[in-house]
């Protein structure tokens, strides 16, 4: 992806809580479209090979939560974490860590991902078919900045994860406000 690339436009099948809804699962399906999601917000869009796994849960998913605050410092609206897995394991994934700041977005087809160009294979691990680590600013639809992960390919022995971090991320909106400034 490269900057001034529109986002692909795909619906999300989500699941939201739902108070009328009865019983101990009181949430309802309700599709999002990639416009509910990025249309005239500035925001971050980062993706990851799966919800639960180790770097995902320890380093890239608490990174950006804990540095919510200085994101909307730099302008940021929010932050999306989406990954090729289904809204009960994205909801699920995000309550078991706590997560308050962060909304995610359940790519259970691999629909944007593939269209984003980033779907790999990940059968080395059982996975399937799973995202590949980047990150990006994305504003009004439109990508502004783009971090990947090197060596992007089918069934990767490593997860290189460093380019796609909060923290590159963060360095970049400094810059780009000192630049500005100047």
């Amino acid at each position: 992806m490269k900057p001034g690339i529109q986002v692909p436009n795909v619906t999300f099948k989500t699941r939201v809580r739902d108070e009328s809804v009865e019983g101990n699962n009181p949430f309802r399906w309700e599709d999002k479209t990639s416009e509910d999601f990025f249309k005239g917000k500035r925001v971050v869009l980062f993706s990851l090979p799966g919800a639960f796994t180790p770097t995902c849960s320890t380093y890239q998913l608490p990174g950006f939560e804990n540095n919510f605050a200085a994101f909307q410092e730099h302008g940021i609206d929010g932050i999306y974490c989406l990954s090729v897995n289904d809204s009960f394991v994205m909801n699920k994934w995000k309550e078991m860590q706590g997560v308050q700041n962060i909304d995610v977005i359940p790519d259970g087809s691999g629909e944007f991902t593939r269209r984003m160009g980033m779907l790999v294979a990940k059968d080395n691990l059982g996975f399937g078919a799973r995202s590949w680590r980047y990150a990006a600013i994305v504003n009004d639809g439109q990508i502004e900045a783009w971090f990947e992960e090197p060596g992007i390919s089918d069934n990767h022995g490593d997860d290189p994860y460093g380019v796609s971090s909060p923290e590159t991320l963060l360095e970049y909106l400094e810059n780009q406000k000192q630049t500005e400034a100047a």
